[in-house]
């Protein structure tokens, strides 16, 4: 288990950016941000509203700070507590979704710690490509693990890699890595689009019972993978784009964070009126000339630190059925984001819609409203047990 701690969110993705990863990420509602360092692999500090000593990050922080409590509050006089909850759960719930509703402000910079349980060949074949990733931060990382690694394991990771090796990976990932959307992605507003890379649904028919059978909770049987795959295509803010990231049954595409796409407005409507108007202007300030400076000093991969969460990203997910199926049930369930939680409900109607008719597919997906306010989030906690 190697343990990374204080990195960039970017470079915590681009970690765990691989079907074989597995570990653990801490959560943004358990970290302090007034004092969480904000990171860049940039040498400089630019200034936001001509203030030369406010940084553009320190900007987000200081959004992110004040703001907080008052939008604890709003929740709370949106959703009194009723009768039948605990008052401490229904509080850790409140806080719990007022952090979710704030974090869409945090800068992709800020830091987070995570863990990477791996063997040693997974790790060898995945620092391949760290150290050859386009960010900095990230092949800085990359070089501190492998020199770690060097000394504990050193009979595993003498071996160089060729230099023909190196410049190809370093040629695609320069150019090819970070997803930067489609011409689908620009038409897109609220929905996914999909389409079928291969299927043979003559095939899939044969095992109808199965589907039709299956038991919620349990899985679909992995040979059915074998039938085809799907890919869906969608927009989602940076913050809910690194849950569905854990994903690993599917593949997916490491977007580059901009904003091209606009800042997701569930968030800003979560916000208290005065809130959401000094939001408004923080963001119409940062989007007409704040960002389009980074960009030019830094370039749009590095300009990714200053971007916050509640931007969206392009989404390409593809997957054989058994994969999907877990995903949708899994994310669309009352416990997740609602933004990411949206998209999943979406993705199930269309495999409802393609495979339900044709081939019996039944999914247990739970359909209730999106944004509800639900209590039990606030059992989600993490705590000290006694020794």
């Amino acid at each position: 288990v190697i343990f990374i701690e204080g990195v960039s969110m970017l470079t915590a993705k681009a970690i765990q950016d691989s079907m074989l990863y597995n570990g653990q990420e801490c959560s943004t509602r358990y970290l302090d941000f007034s004092t969480q360092p904000f990171l860049t692999s940039a040498t400089a500090s630019p200034s936001l509203f001509g203030l030369s000593e406010v940084s553009v990050l320190e900007r987000w922080r200081q959004f992110y700070v004040s703001n907080l409590d008052q939008v604890k509050a709003h929740v709370a006089k949106q959703f009194p507590r009723q009768e039948d909850e605990e008052e401490a759960v229904y509080q850790k719930a409140v806080n719990a979704r007022a952090f979710d509703i704030m974090r869409s402000f945090l800068p992709a910079g800020a830091s987070t710690s995570l863990s990477w349980a791996t063997n040693l060949r997974q790790a060898t074949d995945h620092l391949k490509l760290l150290l050859c990733h386009p960010l900095l931060e990230v092949r800085r990382v990359a070089e501190a693990i492998q020199k770690a690694l060097m000394q504990t394991h050193p009979n595993s990771f003498r071996r160089s890699t060729s230099s023909e090796e190196v410049s190809y990976c370093r040629w695609w990932m320069e150019d090819f890595y970070l997803y930067q959307g489609s011409v689908s992605h620009h038409k897109m507003k609220e929905g996914v689009s999909y389409k079928h890379a291969f299927f043979d649904g003559g095939g899939l028919s044969r095992y109808k019972s199965i589907l039709e059978s299956r038991p919620r909770g349990v899985e679909i049987p992995k040979k059915l993978g074998s039938l085809g795959v799907m890919q869906f295509e969608f927009l989602l803010d940076f913050g809910s784009y690194r849950d569905i990231q854990r994903q690993r049954a599917v593949i997916q595409q490491m977007p580059l964070l901009t904003t091209e796409y606009g800042f997701e407005k569930w968030y800003l409507e979560q916000l208290p009126e005065d809130v959401r108007e000094e939001a408004v202007v923080t963001l119409g300030v940062f989007e007409h000339g704040v960002i389009s400076d980074l960009t030019r000093q830094f370039g749009k991969v590095e300009a990714q630190y200053f971007i916050p969460m509640g931007y969206r990203v392009p989404c390409q997910v593809t997957g054989d059925l058994p994969a999907l199926v877990y995903l949708v049930e899994l994310r669309a369930g009352a416990m997740v984001h609602p933004t990411l939680r949206l998209r999943a409900q979406q993705m199930a109607k269309v495999l409802e819609t393609h495979f339900g008719p044709s081939s019996g597919l039944v999914l247990h997906v739970d359909y209730s409203e999106v944004g509800r306010f639900d209590s039990r989030r606030g059992g989600q906690d993490i705590v000290a047990k006694p020794l």
